[in-house]
């Protein structure tokens, strides 16, 4: 099978660490491999057929990072425009090389799984379901709690087949809020949207014909063009899930439960980070907390830093910059970033 993994946000809830030129997934926040590099680490294990989508501005560092994959499995956008140009940008690289009669799973940079042997039974089921079935083919996360975070996907019928445990996919739903997702986590029909999507080049092909005409003019201009760099260009920029996958009437859903965490926000870093028994994660050289409690402190710079009486905060000191942020409003972080330039060093 071939595995996509798509490296081209900017992360920008986790400023002043992740820059537009330096975004997360290249960082390491959870032990000394970067979030690519736990990807790839863990998807090699599957497949040596792995791509990487990476944006210019920080496919260097790629490079640097990911030494032991042949340069031109890297696959560079030459600026940002979404995840649906990240699909068909790789689907037209892996048509033009030749490469038929497989499954392609796309999946994302900046995700945190420790449950390798889970994931990569999952992986490999939906592949073998892509191939079978000739349909495109989600995971979703079974929930742990009724999170407003995450969008969710709806499970219809059971598959009655030689797969253990897969769905129809009845719908996406956006993020919901609190009662909504409590009524999801009770239900138990509902799993966290991970966006992960396996099918046949085949599938994709008909699938995008067939539900997104605008995206399956973008995937033919980049078959002929000349020019590909100034076409993709011209592309309208749109997230998979609302130019793809929410229009596919027949698409099918993998349940999993391995530990799956989307690091989009100081919280959620925190959550996941070796902690004391006062709840801190402190990271740093130079640091002295006094009556602080259940927060994430983390300095990149030689510089003395003391944090005194607080409660469920992040205070980060990097080179780009100083945060100070409730834990609870960690997720404005994105926009506050946008004001200095989207995080731009």
């Amino acid at each position: 099978m071939i595995i996509v993994i798509i490296a081209g946000g900017s992360g920008t809830r986790l400023w002043p660490l992740s820059t537009a030129d330096y975004p997360k997934h290249l960082l390491r926040l959870t032990n000394e491999r970067s979030l690519l590099q736990n990807t790839y680490d863990r998807v090699v294990k599957i497949s040596r057929q792995v791509f990487v989508v990476s944006e210019a501005s920080h496919v260097q560092h790629v490079y640097e990072q990911l030494p032991g994959l042949v340069r031109n499995y890297v696959l560079v956008e030459p600026a940002r425009r979404g995840t649906a140009s990240c699909v068909v940008l790789a689907l037209s690289k892996i048509k033009k090389r030749g490469h038929k009669n497989q499954a392609i799973t796309f999946l994302w940079a900046d995700h945190l799984i420790r449950d390798q042997r889970e994931f990569i039974s999952a992986v490999k089921q939906a592949a073998q379901l892509a191939k079978a079935e000739h349909k495109l083919v989600f995971m979703g996360i079974e929930p742990s709690y009724p999170s407003t975070g995450f969008g969710y996907i709806q499970k219809g019928k059971r598959l009655k087949n030689d797969f253990k445990n897969v769905f129809t996919l009845k719908q996406f739903v956006e993020k919901p809020d609190q009662v909504t997702s409590e009524h999801y986590f009770q239900s138990g029909e509902y799993l966290w949207n991970m966006g992960y999507l396996t099918g046949t080049l085949e599938t994709f092909e008909r699938e995008i014909e067939q539900h997104a005409p605008r995206l399956w003019n973008d995937y033919q201009t980049l078959l002929s063009a000349k020019k590909p760099d100034s076409a993709y260009l011209e592309f309208v920029s749109e997230a998979i899930d609302t130019a793809l996958s929410e229009h596919v009437p027949d698409a099918l859903v993998v349940p999993s439960s391995f530990d799956w965490v989307d690091v989009g926000s100081f919280y959620d870093l925190h959550a996941v980070s070796l902690q004391d028994d006062s709840g801190n994660h402190v990271s740093g050289e130079r640091i002295e907390l006094e009556h602080v409690t259940n927060s994430y402190v983390r300095s990149d710079q030689d510089i003395p830093v003391a944090v005194v009486g607080l409660d469920n905060v992040a205070v980060i000191i990097s080179e780009n910059g100083v945060l100070v942020t409730s834990n609870t409003h960690a997720q404005k972080v994105g926009d506050v970033s946008k004001r200095f330039g989207g995080g731009k060093k």
